[in-house]
């Protein structure tokens, strides 16, 4: 049953070039947050689109021998394609060239015209083309370039009409207070309140010097800034003003509008303001979330850094990239692509972890009960953590998607992955087989490795929308759809007597030789995900070969300690470092250890570690390193060497 509506937005997308990586991460994200919604029992109304007008688009239509309207409309089939790749599940798409939204922007700008808030004058300063912004001299970079950009800004004069912006700055700094969600993460909402402090100037609101955008209703020779033009598009997508407007009344005002940290300014100051002017109820949140980067910064066009999702989506899958993409960067800060941490991701994570995890449980229901889950019976001693875990994850992750935490979310739920993992070598289930008592137990085993399967893949269903139905074919409860839905996450939904339908490897592995050799035709290696056998006690495993032997008097110089893990954070432009500051005894010393592909930073903290705390200090990435933390490795997979009760700076013997 439907609880309430949900109004989520993305920024509607300039269409002058190509969209990158960095476009695909707002609307992923986007539509993760509107699909959970969904699976909550929202109403959800999720809109996106292209912001079509203005001088920069007028130029290169120009330039490309083309009328605007139809230089634009490649451009757009090519993002409505690109969100058809990724997935994305938006109800509305919304182009400002449309006849919808221009009558709703001349409709505001003469209601906010008549009331005196607009008027008539001439500009005379700086403007950036690519931004589509207006700088006063002090708040040009070097040399008179653009601030946000780095481009030349050009001198502009003309006649213009303007917004009385300054007539609104206290009263949007009340509301800013009174509101301590409304602009979030915080550090944006500070840069947005020092930014208002430091004094708005009225805003030029239109233009003479080209035609391409909408007639300014009082003046034909003008056209509408193209910024109070675009930023409209919120408002005219649900039919405000018109005839018909039940989708405003029932949606508005938006839940949260999801935009690049570069663009807050338009939508935490210009917007807010606009519908002030206009007597609008504002946004319940505007989230400004960091950029995806690349070494060699921000990615753009002109820098020839681009990188195209299709191609990784042709590559690897919609579902790898789309998990990649939420689970690499935590929502709200920067962070960094490389294709070798995009193969890592679907190696360590998806192919190692929840792969292996879906393999090996089938391949055991096969196996030991002729491919059909059985009831739970009697236990081992090892269920209830496992249980207790898959109980207590749902409810962490749906408090991390409210606060848009994406990517601690996923780690959340790989929590309960890896748990089941280890919980299949605690239990033995190829043990139990051979025990004439263990048939109950294996059966209540391999019942629960079921359950957590299913938990799991509900869970992962707003970032993967693909993957479930891969999931559920193997698992054999494909259409049952009251086990697949976000209230379905109780433990011991799934049905008893499903016949199991074991199928190929769900995330192959990628060979990552074969990517360096011709990273244009990567190849996915034959041996694909790491397959565990039934039979895993009675086959060999290979080891790395034992090393020559040493005396005592050559492990006595080693001093290994117990250090306790204070903060831990990843090392900037290192795919696998992670920094730690650990403490040893009284002393706090900086350790950074290869271990950034199997731990997120925040797993360790708190953590009782063992270091080698007599190793030679060993600069890395510019950080002196003082100790070596203890960990085993082993077919891929690595685990840091733990420790529970002794104190830090206890001795290893």
């Amino acid at each position: 049953m439907t609880k309430k509506s949900f109004y989520l937005t993305t920024p509607i997308y300039y269409p002058s070039g190509n969209l990158h990586i960095g476009h695909a991460y707002t609307t992923v994200a986007a539509d993760a947050l509107a699909r959970y919604k969904r699976m909550q029992g929202y109403e959800v109304r999720f809109l996106t689109g292209t912001d079509e007008h203005g001088q920069k688009i007028e130029r290169k239509a120009k330039e490309a021998g083309k009328a605007p309207l139809e230089f634009v409309d490649t451009i757009v089939a090519g993002i409505r394609n690109l969100w058809d790749k990724l997935l994305i599940s938006h109800d509305d798409f919304i182009r400002t060239t449309e006849e919808r939204h221009k009558k709703v922007v001349q409709d505001i700008f003469k209601r906010i015209y008549d009331q005196g808030d607009i008027y008539k004058s001439e500009y005379e300063g700086w403007y950036c083309t690519p931004c589509e912004t207006f700088f006063t001299q002090r708040q040009l970079a070097e040399n008179q370039t653009c601030p946000d950009c780095g481009r030349p800004v050009e001198l502009v004069k003309e006649e213009s009409y303007f917004f009385k912006m300054s007539k609104y700055a206290d009263q949007l700094l009340q509301y800013i207070e009174e509101h301590p969600d409304f602009i979030q993460p915080v550090t944006r909402k500070h840069e947005m309140v020092n930014f208002v402090k430091q004094g708005l100037e009225d805003l030029c609101v239109s233009r003479t010097t080209f035609s391409w955008g909408i007639p300014v209703p009082i003046d034909g020779k003008h056209v509408i800034y193209v910024w109070f033009d675009a930023l409209t598009n919120y408002i005219s997508a649900l039919g405000y003003g018109m005839e018909d407007d039940s989708l405003f009344r029932k949606f508005w005002p938006a839940d949260v509008h999801l935009v690049g940290k570069d663009i807050m300014r338009f939508h935490t100051i210009i917007w807010p303001i606009i519908l002030m002017a206009a007597g609008i109820e504002l946004p319940q949140k505007v989230f400004g979330h960091g950029w995806v980067l690349l070494d060699s910064g921000k990615m753009s066009k002109s820098k020839g850094n681009v990188i195209d999702p299709l191609v990784l989506i042709d590559k690897y899958g919609v579902d790898a990239v789309r998990y990649f993409l939420l689970r690499e960067v935590p929502f709200g800060q920067d962070g960094y692509y490389s294709e070798e941490a995009l193969v890592n991701r679907i190696n360590i994570d998806l192919a190692n972890d929840f792969g292996n995890l879906i393999s090996r449980s089938t391949a055991m229901v096969n196996k030991f009960l002729g491919g059909t889950v059985a009831a739970p019976g009697a236990g081992t001693e090892f269920d209830q953590e496992l249980i207790d875990l898959a109980q207590a994850t749902p409810a962490q992750v749906e408090k991390l998607m409210d606060k848009l935490e994406f990517s601690n979310a996923l780690a959340e739920i790989w929590k309960l992955v890896n748990k089941a993992n280890k919980y299949i070598d605690d239990a033995a289930p190829w043990s139990l087989n051979k025990d004439p008592q263990g048939r109950e137990k294996l059966e209540t085993v391999l019942y629960n490795l079921a359950e957590v399967i299913r938990l799991c893949t509900v869970m992962c269903t707003p970032m993967m929308p693909s993957l479930p139905e891969k999931v559920w074919v193997q698992m054999g409860i494909e259409g049952q759809e009251e086990i697949m839905g976000w209230d379905s996450l109780l433990w011991g939904k799934f049905p008893a007597g499903t016949k199991i339908h074991r199928g190929d490897p769900i995330f192959p592995r990628i060979d990552l030789k074969e990517l360096e050799k011709d990273s244009e035709a990567l190849e996915v290696s034959e041996a694909s995900v790491p397959e565990e056998s039934a039979q895993a006690e009675e086959k060999e495993e290979a080891i790395e070969e034992i090393m020559p032997e040493i005396t005592i008097e050559d492990f006595a110089k080693i001093d290994l300690r117990v250090a306790e893990v204070l903060s831990c954070e990843k090392v900037k432009k290192a795919d696998k470092l992670l920094q730690l500051s650990v403490k040893v005894g009284d002393e706090v010393r900086t350790v950074v250890s290869g271990i950034a592909e199997h731990y997120q930073p925040e797993e360790l903290v708190g953590k009782k570690v063992i270091v080698v705390a007599n190793l030679k200090p060993a600069k890395l990435r510019g950080i002196e390193s003082r100790g070596m933390i203890l960990a085993a490795s082993h077919d891929g997979k690595l685990e840091v060497v733990t420790i529970d009760e002794i104190t830090p700076g206890g001795t290893v013997r």
